[in-house]
């Protein structure tokens, strides 16, 4: 299994805020070394290699996961708790869990 993060560079040059937090999120539970290879989707450049990516895979989320294994069909993952379940076999914290819940859904709060 080969495991590449694509991360996005936005169009004022500054790095994708989820996806500095997504890293750092692997960093912490000791996961990132599972990953085989970080690609950059510069906004300010079509023909980065994350972006040629994002467009081949119709992908409109940074960052999103690719995982390829040999004699099967390569999987796309923008949902991290997915790809946390599914490919690396564990699971969040409840505290990453409401953070996504919240992130996803800015109407709800904290009681």
């Amino acid at each position: 299994m080969y495991i590449s993060m694509i991360k996005k560079i936005k169009e004022d040059g500054t790095p994708c805020r989820k996806c500095a937090e997504v890293e750092q999120r692997l960093k912490a539970a000791g996961l990132f070394s599972r990953i085989d290879q970080v690609i950059i989707a510069d906004e300010r450049d079509p023909d980065s290699a994350g972006m040629r990516l994002a467009a081949q895979y119709n992908v409109e989320r940074a960052p999103f996961f690719l995982v390829e294994e040999v004699g099967k069909s390569s999987r796309i993952y923008t949902v991290y708790l997915k790809f946390l379940k599914e490919v690396l076999g564990t699971t969040a914290s409840e505290q990453d869990e409401a953070k996504d819940i919240l992130e996803k859904n800015p109407d709800l709060d904290f009681l």
